[in-house]
């Protein structure tokens, strides 16, 4: 399957790609007599994969841990979910962070619920924040 074919078909691009082989994501492509690369059909499950892997906020370093792991023989579902354990606790984390900010911002919207800007002071430049 040709680059622009794969990508197509993986609704990708052709540079993703050639990133992706540069990044050992994917492996090398057999080229043609006249250069062009040649993927295995296979090559599209693997980039579904990828995909999958970026949707469960996963970088691609960790999913290229995963695809070496497949690659070596060895079933990867016991790393998937040390990788997805950590993913859910950044998760939670960066929710009560953001539950924190909007506490904030909702107290600050409060206070200048009704400006008073008689009381500001030129330093401050506004009292509200």
């Amino acid at each position: 399957m040709r680059t622009g074919e794969l990508a197509e078909a993986a609704g990708t691009t052709a540079k993703t790609l050639r990133f992706y082989e540069e990044q050992g994501l994917l492996p090398a492509a057999e080229r043609t007599a006249s250069g062009y690369r040649d993927y295995d059909p296979e090559a599209a499950t693997r980039i579904d994969f990828i995909h999958r892997g970026q949707a469960a906020g996963l970088t691609l370093a960790q999913i290229k841990q995963i695809l070496d792991i497949r690659d070596g023989g060895e079933i990867p579902c016991g790393h998937v979910r040390d990788l997805l354990d950590v993913r859910l606790k950044d998760i939670e984390r960066q929710i009560s962070d953001l539950v924190s900010l909007r506490d904030n911002v909702a107290a600050l919207r409060d206070a200048a619920a009704e400006p008073e800007p008689e009381t500001c002071n030129a330093d401050e430049v506004c009292r509200y924040l």
